[in-house]
């Protein structure tokens, strides 16, 4: 048995505000103590409560001018496009064409894929986040540099290979046949196998056969814990190829759904211009969305309508969405919610955006039970914040008058230089200094 016991305010939420109410949905503790034991959560509370229940001899690590929070859960990420972000001047479908198939093509090569899965995942855990939803390429050799490496750090992350049979270049596509039978594999090889779970990945409707998608249907039916992982109506001219190439479909999510893919363990990117049937029909499903607003104004494909969204009760996650995304921080993410929702005269308060980037994109992607905040027997996976990390966010924290507004100032201002450290499992898994 290992005890270690952290001190800073700690800060965790314990539910959706909207639902909760604000009050009661987070927890917080000035001058605060996280205790781990064997890399699990055993308590989380004040300091002068919960420093005398230590066993006689655990050294306290404090962290001054700190704040411990869960680990941040990036709800869709690409981990092969990491070399094409910040890449100009398209939209979305002509930005896959002229930068992510070129790129993703290198990863037939599997040492180009580890080493391109050690700098992807040195950068989620430099910007704080610890668990992820990833599509890797659609070469299996690309799931299994990002399992090896992942499971190395003991790191939860949840990924596939992509599924593609047309609209995309020959040597990137596959077949129904072989997209099943690898992914039966990699399934059979990584799921469940340290802290890594597997996503069936069809990238989008576009690139995939009316039999690729009965396919991955069969996989999800097959194995009743995976996830489904796939894009829905990001953009507008998007949606109008869709409506060719499936004109028997009532609409987008329809070809989804006609294929057995619209279910309580499917997580759809972007969802920008949903009508209003799809949404009921994504809550009935107990479906999500991953909310992705760097990537969707950088690649002008719309705003995200997020309090719309809210209002049918569906699970909504952050997205950092890289490479069409332009920042690995969660932070920054934050940020960039923000100002959507304010452009659709809509506030999103802090506690909400902090709920979508810890627990709430744990309860997406089917793990709460397991990380998103500080219950007891959850993983210890959390981050270390320093609060004086810039000269402007220190004196700007030093006029904050609420938990709320501090963590407001933080989701503006705040980027990687905030992340002190991040901790896997109760382990040091980065360290800024």
């Amino acid at each position: 048995m290992t005890i270690a016991a952290y001190n800073a305010d700690v800060f965790h939420m314990l539910g959706d505000p909207s639902a909760m109410g604000p009050d009661v949905a987070h927890g917080f503790y000035e001058d605060g103590l996280l205790i781990v034991e064997d890399g699990m959560v055993l308590r989380a509370g004040p300091r002068a409560e919960l420093e005398a229940s230590l066993p006689s001899g655990i050294e306290i690590t404090i962290f001054a001018d700190a704040m411990i929070i869960p680990g941040f859960v990036d709800s869709h990420i690409h981990y092969p496009q990491v070399d094409v972000i910040a890449s100009p001047g398209d939209q979305l479908m002509d930005w896959l064409n002229d930068y992510t198939f070129p790129a993703e093509a290198a990863f037939e090569d599997k040492p180009h894929g580890r080493e391109c899965a050690r700098f992807f995942l040195e950068e989620l855990l430099r910007n704080g986040t610890t668990s992820a939803l990833v599509f890797g390429s659609m070469h299996a050799t690309s799931v299994d540099a990002l399992f090896e490496e992942a499971l190395a750090r003991n790191m939860r992350i949840i990924g596939g290979k992509v599924l593609m049979d047309r609209n995309a270049p020959a040597h990137l596509c596959d077949t129904p046949e072989i997209g099943y039978r690898e992914s039966k594999s990699l399934i059979q090889k990584w799921h469940h196998k340290g802290r890594l779970q597997y996503a069936i990945t069809p990238r989008f409707a576009f690139t995939c056969s009316d039999q690729q998608l009965r396919m991955a249907g069969n996989l999800l039916n097959e194995f009743e814990d995976v996830i489904l992982h796939t894009h829905l109506s990001e953009n507008e001219d998007e949606l109008k190829l869709v409506k060719e190439l499936f004109p028997q479909a009532r609409d987008y999510l329809g070809v989804y759904e006609s294929c057995g893919l619209l279910t309580n363990r499917s997580v759809f990117a972007h969802g920008i211009h949903l009508s209003e049937n799809e949404l009921v029909r994504l809550s009935h499903a107990r479906a999500g969305l991953a909310f992705c607003p760097t990537s969707n104004l950088f690649l002008g494909s719309g705003l995200f309508e997020f309090h719309r969204v809210k209002k049918h009760g569906i699970k909504v996650g952050l997205g950092t969405d890289i490479g069409g995304g332009t920042s690995f921080s969660l932070f920054q993410t934050m940020n960039e919610a923000y100002k959507v929702c304010q452009l659709q005269g809509n506030y999103l308060d802090a506690l909400t955006s902090f709920y979508l980037a810890t627990l709430g994109g744990a309860e997406l992607l089917g793990l709460a039970g397991k990380v998103g905040n500080f219950e007891s027997g959850k993983e210890a996976d959390f981050i270390v914040l320093d609060l004086k990390a810039s000269p402007l966010l220190a004196r700007r924290l030093k006029q904050c008058r609420s938990l709320e507004e501090r963590l407001f100032v933080l989701s503006m201002l705040g980027d990687d230089r905030v992340v002190r450290r991040t901790y896997l499992a109760g382990e040091p898994a980065y360290s800024r200094w």
